[in-house]
């Protein structure tokens, strides 16, 4: 096989297989070609994979040795594609009844769930992340999007229990939006006990819905590795009741007689989870 077609081939691979160990052998009979050639080849995609902002190869030697695509935005990609997406969101036509903002048309755009995946991923490359947990609700995309950048599998906490899912273990817990007390559940064979876990949701005011994901995965002993959000409320009649965690916009203020949104950047740039 022709370099040119080698580095097409290997290039897809490590797209579509992110954080996969695999030994050099099996691209050397991938490509049939030598194993000279083929360490050549990783060195031009891992030059251009930093070149572009993409992430890198990460390489390792001895008997098991081999290569895994380590997928990871730029900080100065990351912290463009977070303007952008906040000042979409600073469009008044977003506002809806009771000062709610509308978000629906981005987590239904492919490309812009996908990129904040990306961004998400990025963030917690160095993390030892097993699975990726939300709760059913339009958190849903997003951590499918952050899954296949970390290459894990995705579980979903609902509300009520499905038969097709077996036994479940639930857990009430108050909603930090309007303080009620819902009941969370999660099915027995979903997680091993003693996963790390990653949790992605698309909003977050006070953090009830996500205390009640934490609460809920101290009954399979998950060790809870990061938390990310899309989306956080800036309210000082609440108190947040978790400190960490990831987001990548803040809403400041939803003025309906003024028919203003204020958007701010979220803590992504500088929590200590990210990278530097």
């Amino acid at each position: 096989m022709k370099r040119s077609n080698r580095l097409v081939v290997l290039t897809d691979f490590f797209l579509e297989n992110p954080r996969k160990h695999i030994q050099l052998p099996y691209f050397v009979e991938l490509c049939d070609t030598t194993k000279s050639s083929i360490s050549e080849d990783l060195d031009i995609i891992h030059a251009v994979f930093q070149n572009q902002g993409m992430g890198y190869l990460q390489r390792s030697t001895g008997a098991g040795g081999g290569v895994k695509y380590i997928p990871e935005f730029s900080q100065s990609n990351s912290i463009e594609f977070i303007e952008e997406l906040r000042k979409k969101l600073e469009d008044p036509s977003r506002i809806l009844p009771g000062g709610y903002l509308y978000m629906s048309d981005l987590l239904g755009d492919p490309k812009t769930v996908r990129e904040i995946g990306r961004v998400f991923a990025s963030a917690f490359s160095k993390v030892d992340i097993d699975v990726i947990v939300t709760v059913a609700t339009k958190g849903i995309p997003l951590a499918y999007a952050v899954a296949s950048f970390l290459n894990v599998p995705v579980v979903i906490a609902r509300r009520d229990p499905k038969v097709t899912e077996g036994s479940s273990v639930s857990i009430n817990y108050v909603s930090g939006s309007s303080r009620k007390i819902q009941t969370m559940v999660l099915p027995k064979r979903s997680l091993e006990d003693g996963a790390n876990v990653c949790i992605i949701d698309d909003f977050m005011k006070a953090g009830g819905t996500i205390t009640g994901i934490i609460n809920l995965l101290s009954e399979f002993n998950a060790r809870v590795q990061a938390v990310g959000v899309l989306a956080e409320a800036d309210d000082d009649e609440e108190e947040r009741v978790i400190n960490k965690y990831i987001s990548l916009v803040k809403i400041s203020n939803v003025d309906i007689k003024q028919n203003k949104i204020e958007i701010q950047a979220g803590n992504y740039a500088d929590t200590n989870l990210n990278r530097h």
